[in-house]
């Protein structure tokens, strides 16, 4: 499992690079989008029809303030 400190400081992530059991958050899909849609997650960034990410930023300020 990623540590915060192994995250990039600027960029964009992934959900495969946020959600365990590689990433920092210990959630399932369908928890996370839950999450979003009721506004406990960060809301995603849509670059193109089917590549959807998160700003490291906000990715960070949840893991350190908690959801």
């Amino acid at each position: 499992m990623r540590d915060v400190t192994e995250l990039p400081k600027t960029g964009f992530l992934r959900l495969k690079d946020i959600l365990a059991p590689v990433g920092p958050i210990p959630v399932s899909k369908s928890t996370w989008w839950a999450g979003v849609k009721d506004g406990r997650f960060p809301k995603p960034l849509k670059l193109g029809a089917r590549v959807t990410v998160w700003r490291v930023e906000d990715i960070r300020e949840l893991i350190e303030n908690g959801a």
